[in-house]
């Protein structure tokens, strides 16, 4: 019993073929609706950001430091901070970091708002 040692590979073959042509098609379609984002057609994530509320802001980029009650983690804790800090002072520790806090988690048109509601906090 002799097997035609060809097969595999041309099993192989038309594997790989068909595989080409399915990816080729999926391609095109991502053309398509990347085309579209380059126009202008979709959202992205900084439009998305800049009209965001201070809540979803610190949901985003403040809660694995400063803990989801505002309690404190890695960095400190956000409660109480209006008692200490006047609105200018959180403005700009958010503008410019402080310690470990890097500088520019806040996108500039959103500072105020956010320091506004940090300072808030109670």
């Amino acid at each position: 019993m002799n097997r035609n040692p060809v097969i595999p590979f041309i099993i192989i073959m038309v594997f790989g073929i068909g595989l080409m042509f399915l990816l080729s098609f999926k391609g095109l379609g991502d053309a398509k609706d990347l085309a579209k984002e380059k126009d202008g057609g979709a959202k992205t994530e900084e439009s998305d950001s800049a009209s965001a509320s201070p809540e979803d802001i610190y949901k985003q980029n403040c809660i694995s430091c400063h803990g989801n009650a505002y309690q404190g983690g890695v960095g400190p804790a956000l409660k109480g901070v209006g008692d200490h800090l006047s609105v200018d002072e959180v403005k700009e520790v958010i503008t410019n970091g402080r310690g470990a806090m890097p500088a520019g988690l806040v996108e500039e048109q959103n500072i105020d708002a956010m320091a506004k509601y940090i300072h808030g906090l109670k």
